[in-house]
């Protein structure tokens, strides 16, 4: 029954988005952390110098300016974010599963979400991450914001494009030799990811005297905890398949 793919799906990507944001909080909050560090003193140091007048506005300046939601807040906002995340993505999953089951890709229902998975990873995670990697909240023009989200759905759409050519590649070429049907999968799924990464602009906002360090660090930990949502939805959801058997 589809209702019981949902579910098992809804389950699966709830367990893998809370596995993401223990990864995202133990790896990624500390780069957050220099990295508004960074922005405050930045900000600080920009700021033109302002003399004590009767009244102490200046002194009140700063708590006028405080963030809106504490770090304490957003810390658990992550937890609820990635959660809702996973419960969408996992509802999508299964229903994109209980499509190409018994059509497409590996008779066995295991290995066949972790295929599944992997193929997602790589659409819309991995090669929009190529092109626009994650930067830290330092990094970017608030006023290109628009700009940058437009620019990365275009990434996301070509690279699900690739990975679906990709796949029909391999199909069409299923009579011929292995490393023949795996090379028409490889050259169909790098012509546009090519193209696309000569021609969709550049962005590159990263202030001058950036750690490097912390950039990396920082795009590591994005990346990673992406790695760990999706190897969990493959791994708990054949796991769910193997144990239960077909549904």
């Amino acid at each position: 029954m589809i209702t019981k793919l949902i579910v098992r799906g809804l389950v699966v990507g709830l367990l893998a988005g809370l596995l993401a944001a223990v990864f995202a909080y133990t790896v990624g909050e500390p780069r957050i952390d220099q990295a508004i560090a960074l922005e405050e003193a930045a900000a600080a140091a920009a700021a033109p110098a302002e003399s004590h007048d009767d009244t102490g506005t200046a002194a009140h300046s700063h708590d006028e300016e405080e963030a809106l939601v504490s770090r304490d807040g957003q810390r658990f906002g992550l937890f609820l974010a990635l959660g809702l995340y996973g419960l969408a993505v996992g509802g999508l999953f299964a229903l994109v599963y209980a499509a190409v089951r018994g059509r497409a890709g590996p008779r066995s229902e295991p290995v066949l979400a972790v295929t599944l998975a992997a193929a997602a990873f790589t659409s819309v995670v991995f090669i929009p991450f190529v092109k626009y990697p994650a930067n830290p909240p330092a990094v970017g023009d608030p006023e290109t914001i628009n700009q940058r989200t437009v620019l990365y759905l275009v990434a996301v759409v070509i690279g699900i494009l690739a990975v679906a050519a990709a796949v029909a590649a391999y199909r069409y070429a299923s009579r011929s030799e292995p490393w023949v049907r795996w090379l028409s999968a490889g050259v169909t799924l790098l012509v546009p990811v090519v193209a696309a990464w000569i021609l969709l602009p550049e962005i590159s906002e990263v202030p001058r005297g950036f750690p490097a360090d912390l950039l990396w660090d920082f795009r590591v930990a994005s990346i990673g905890t992406q790695v760990v949502f999706w190897a969990g939805v493959g791994a708990l959801f054949a796991f769910a398949a193997r144990r239960r058997g077909p549904v």
